[in-house]
């Protein structure tokens, strides 16, 4: 009763009553027409929010319209100081942001705390990529017809920007897509998860006290998928961005029409650890390494490590480490600080891996570790001999579970990374540095991290997938050029 009082104290401190959503700038609340936020450890309505409609995705898409001019004409250092004082304001609201995130999200306080410096470092970086909008000079005379002829080259905001973020990443992936927006002088449209709307309101509320930012600027509707269509389908809008499924992302894509689309949409990652590492240490810290990645968060996210494949060599004494490693991890309320899983973000996706590891298991995977659902938690799941035709090995678990393989050969593990409809990021464990290039040079991916788990993101790299994970890049200077064409 102590704990669940001083629980409620923590919420209590910094929960309004009713949130607004955001049209142009400004703060809309509909009190007939809201949603609850939950909070994912307990199950319980913690507030609620206002929801938009079809009127006030219009009003949105009119005032961005409307803005266009405005976000073009700001100066480079007008942009800079808008995104500099937005971070500033973040961090001065820190500790509201991350328990926002481990209330609506079930997001563990260290995960969250995190999350949050990554965002101040996102809009940050933003900031400091606003006043690089480099040109260059182009030698046009390349025959006698073009004698005398020069050019130049710079890029121009696309204007009417649309953008739908996930529910893993309530902030910090919004901040990859509102920060280099500003960036590029370009007005934007967010629509947020309802499952987790708070971390983008609370940046919308700063955005709002910006009297630098130009009447129209921004919205954030989150809204449910049926009013969101315009956010796709309207030709209005000059891009759209979104991270999410991979069946919302390409359906979205075929409504685009002209419109130029980025689309992250994650996957099922690889780590190999091949025969070079040999040490207890260093088979201990790669151990950690892949633990870390197949369970932060409770493995939702989409480079959570899925498939561990290592060489038979380290096999078994790798095998023993992960299983060891993920038994101590503790579950619990993501409030606590000791706490390493969380509750999935709904009770449906928790089911659907308790289907998925069943099925595995019925194909002939062993359970090495975990398995068991527990209403909205599930365990630190670790698989092994898990069949091609099960959904652990084809689809995205998005959830703590993994699953280990051997191999035998170099070409034999590069094969298996690219059995694959998915290409976002893949790990190698490798001493050999002609392996490394290899694997950057041969594996079906956006992303290679050498010595580390595919989990690793650093916010101010290009960020994307191949295949069936997306198409364009994030990583704010490669998402300001998507915002932007060459004139």
């Amino acid at each position: 009763k102590r704990e669940t009082r001083m629980r409620a104290t923590k919420i209590g401190s910094f929960l309004k009553q009713l949130y607004p959503f955001y049209v142009g700038n400004k703060a809309v609340t509909k009190s007939g027409s809201v949603l609850p936020v939950v909070d994912k450890f307990n199950g319980n309505h913690a507030t609620q929010f206002s929801v938009p409609d079809d009127s006030d995705v219009e009003a949105a898409i009119v005032a961005g319209v409307k803005a266009e001019k405005s976000m073009k004409a700001l100066t480079s250092f007008q942009r800079k100081d808008i995104l500099l004082e937005l971070a500033s304001n973040i961090k001065k609201r820190e500790e509201e942001f991350v328990y926002a995130l481990c209330l609506e999200a079930g997001k563990p306080f260290n995960d969250s705390t995190t999350e949050v410096a990554r965002a101040i470092d996102t809009i940050t970086t933003s900031a400091e990529e606003s006043v690089r909008n480099y040109g260059e000079y182009a030698s046009l005379d390349i025959s006698t017809r073009n004698k005398g002829f020069q050019g130049i080259t710079r890029r121009y905001p696309l204007g009417l920007v649309s953008m739908i973020s996930p529910f893993n990443f309530p902030l910090n992936l919004v901040a990859h897509k509102v920060a280099p927006a500003i960036a590029a002088g370009c007005p934007f449209i967010l629509k947020p998860s309802e499952k987790t709307p708070l971390g983008s309101l609370l940046l919308a509320e700063e955005l709002s006290k910006m009297s630098a930012l130009p009447e129209g600027a921004f919205s954030v509707l989150p809204c449910d998928t049926k009013h969101a269509a315009p956010l796709s389908k309207d030709d209005r809008i000059k891009a759209l961005s979104f991270t999410g499924s991979e069946t919302v992302g390409w359906k979205l894509k075929d409504e685009a029409g002209a419109k130029k689309v980025i689309l992250e949409l994650g996957g099922n990652a690889a780590v190999i650890v091949d025969e070079t590492h040999t040490t207890d240490k260093e088979l201990d810290h790669i151990a950690s390494r892949i633990v870390f990645g197949a369970f932060y968060y409770s493995g939702q996210s989409c480079i959570s490590v899925q498939r561990v494949l290592l060489h038979e060599s380290v096999y078994d004494k790798v095998k023993a480490l992960l299983v060891t490693k993920a038994k101590a991890l503790k579950s619990g309320d993501p409030m606590d600080k000791s706490t390493f899983i969380g509750p999935i973000i709904s009770e449906h996706d928790a089911k659907r891996l308790e289907k998925w590891v069943g099925n595995a298991v019925n194909k002939g995977a062993q359970v090495l570790l975990g398995g068991k659902r527990n209403g909205v938690f599930f365990e630190p799941t670790i698989l092994e001999n898990v069949g091609r035709d099960t959904e652990l090995f084809c689809d995205e678990a998005f959830g703590p579970v993994c699953w280990i393989g051997k191999f035998k050969s170099w070409e034999q593990a590069l094969e298996q990374v690219n059995d694959s409809r998915f290409g976002l990021q893949a790990g190698v464990f490798t001493k050999n540095i002609h392996r490394a290039f290899n694997a950057f040079d041969e594996l079906e991916v956006g992303g290679v991290v050498i010595n580390d788990i595919p989990s690793v993101r650093v916010d101010s790299q290009p960020y994307g997938g191949v295949k069936r994970s997306g198409v364009g890049r994030e990583g704010i200077r490669f998402a300001i050029e998507d915002f932007s064409e060459t004139k």
